[in-house]
């Protein structure tokens, strides 16, 4: 398939003749993104003695892959006057005409207003060709032209924008101003209308070559096989987070336990984790040395963790619960009766996000009849948490739930990602280590919860080896178990992380890369999609070799819609093997 552009007229003065450029059709072919570069050194030659038209100027070149891109370029109109049988031909047999002119040379604008644009409008009256007319240089020494009717002085005055969008409307062409031939003006600017019409006239030819087809079989009898076009892309269905209830089912099945909270008479009360209750309460990391009391600097912190709790390591305690390896958990005495009662109350609470405080006091009121005492350890709790309110406790709350979003104790891991405090797993990956944390990878990723707890070497490790994944991706993918989101810095990367959540089954992170890949790509213009290396059909391969069905399923729809782009490419051939898998 092949695209013919027929260029005419002299852009030579629109600049100062020290600063003379290249004119607009080399200087475009030569900037194009859409012209290889492997093929443009040998496709880009000027033939200024071609034996068909030898006023003409002939360049080719090669766009969307292999689609053969022919240029004439006429800088003289007189070829009108001299051959008009051949002027006639090739502007009838043109995709598109593009007329240049200098916007500092009135007198030829004029001319070719008066004496050659008619004679190209009666010639495109039985054919639809698109039309671009340039505009091209900075006007120099513009003056008012004097508006006597019998005065000529106006014939060395620049052409007006007004005049150019007129000559526009006669033709029904699109008008354009290039002030200068850089990258911007020639590369995005007429370079964008340039290659949209382009793709039009391929659209166009490509559909008119089916047409053909059709009549041919037609001819013959033989009926192809029709399906049915999908009217929208598929849509992917997002996951609703998880990430509270899959903390709260941490204390429910007592893994990783570290922390076990005793009556002052030596009862066990709750099992519990240490990177949990840390990351919601500075009393919590006063009480495991994760912060100092030179660090908190809050009185009240402080009075609040030495008044409810004390820390015994005495092994005259039971054991009834395995730790990390070679780690006892610690045992923690609660010295306030009232508050011990009601602990698994207000680890549930704690566990489940923090946020239900009418639940968290229905839940007390049933283990404290006196409404006093339901007060008091409702606020303990609230200086836990540092929670703001003295009296009547679930106003104040709902109150500062309101100015502080949830989201927020979603993130409170966050502080604890990828730092050796209270961390009882170090990863090591590509020669380096990252610590992490037993509880949280538990929680957050089955595979894992079956690998620490199982009948496998990582459940007694320390020190865990992770092969067929970059660092890069592997903290990424850490990231999102500890912060329940992740942003993906590049389609390549989130296709890596989506493999990573593929090799763990966590499916809604799964889920949010293919949704990154999908934004991405939409969001890409046709110009960028011809021009990049990103290869899709590559994305379409690992998708479906990695069981991402919906992402497969539209990536497939998306090359399909994008057909005459995606079958210049050179891998595109590959469909033909993915399509066996």
């Amino acid at each position: 398939m092949s695209i013919h552009i027929v260029a005419l007229g002299n852009e030579g003065d629109g600049f100062p003749e020290d600063n003379r450029q290249s004119g607009l059709i080399w200087t475009y072919l030569g900037r194009s993104a859409l012209v290889s570069e492997t093929e443009s050194s040998l496709l880009l030659n000027s033939d200024a003695s071609s034996i068909a038209y030898p006023v003409f100027t002939e360049y080719q070149a090669c766009v969307f892959g292999n689609v053969r891109l022919v240029v004439h370029d006429c800088p003289v109109w007189g070829i009108f006057d001299s051959d008009w049988y051949t002027s006639r031909n090739l502007i009838v047999g043109a995709d598109i005409i593009v007329i240049k002119y200098s916007v500092n040379d009135k007198s030829s604008f004029q001319e070719v207003k008066d004496s050659y644009i008619p004679v190209i409008k009666r010639t495109l009256s039985h054919c639809s060709v698109p039309v671009i007319i340039s505009a091209i240089g900075i006007r120099q020494n513009e003056e008012l032209p004097c508006t006597c009717p019998l005065c000529t002085s106006d014939r060395g005055n620049c052409v007006s924008a007004s005049e150019g969008i007129q000559l526009a409307k006669e033709l029904g062409a699109t008008y354009l101003e290039l002030h200068s031939l850089n990258d911007f003006y020639v590369g995005r600017y007429f370079g964008g209308v340039l290659e949209y019409f382009m793709i039009q006239t391929l659209n166009q030819k490509s559909s008119e070559k089916m047409k053909k087809r059709k009549k041919v079989s037609k001819c013959h009898g033989i009926r192809p096989p029709q399906l049915e076009q999908p009217e929208k892309m598929p849509v992917l269905k997002g996951e609703a987070s998880h990430y509270n209830s899959d903390l709260h089912n941490l204390l429910f099945c007592c893994q990783c336990v570290d922390v076990v909270f005793y009556t002052e008479d030596l009862k066990e009360v709750v099992e519990a984790h240490k990177i949990v209750l840390c990351s919601v309460s500075n009393v919590f990391m006063l009480l495991f040395n994760v912060k100092s009391p030179a660090d908190i600097q809050d009185s009240t912190v402080i009075r609040t963790a030495q008044d409810l709790f004390a820390v015994n390591n005495e092994i005259t305690f039971p054991v009834t619960s395995q730790g990390p390896p070679c780690n006892p958990p610690v045992r923690v005495i609660v010295k306030d009766s009232l508050f011990c009662s009601c602990l698994s109350d207000i680890l549930h609470f704690i566990y489940s996000g923090a946020f239900q405080w009418e639940e968290l006091e229905e839940d007390v009121k049933k283990k404290l009849k006196n409404p006093s005492d339901v007060l008091g350890v409702i606020e303990k709790v609230k200086c836990i948490l540092k929670t703001p309110g003295k009296m009547n406790c679930l106003k104040n709350c709902r109150s500062y739930q309101a100015k502080r979003p949830l989201w927020l104790y979603n993130t409170s891991l966050r502080f604890f990602f990828n730092t050796p405090m209270l961390a009882d797993v170090i990863f090591k990956i590509q020669g380096s280590t990252v610590p992490a944390h037993r509880a949280v990878l538990v929680a957050r990723c089955e595979v894992m919860a079956a690998m620490f707890n199982g009948n496998y070497l990582e459940a007694n490790s320390v020190l865990v080896p992770v092969y067929g994944v970059s660092k890069e991706t592997f903290l990424s993918f850490l990231e999102y178990l500890y912060t329940d989101s992740c942003c993906p810095a590049s389609i390549l990367q989130a296709m890596s992380l989506l493999i990573c959540a593929e090799m763990y089954q966590v499916s809604r992170l799964q889920h949010i890369c293919e949704f990154y890949i999908i934004t991405q790509l939409q969001s890409m213009p046709s110009r960028e999609l011809a021009s990049t290396s990103l290869s899709v059909v590559g994305l379409l391969k690992k998708a479906k070799f990695h069981n991402s069905d919906c992402l497969s399923t539209w990536l497939l729809h998306f090359i399909a819609t994008n057909y005459l782009i995606f079958s210049q490419k050179p891998d595109f051939q590959d469909l033909s093997a993915i399509a066996i898998l």
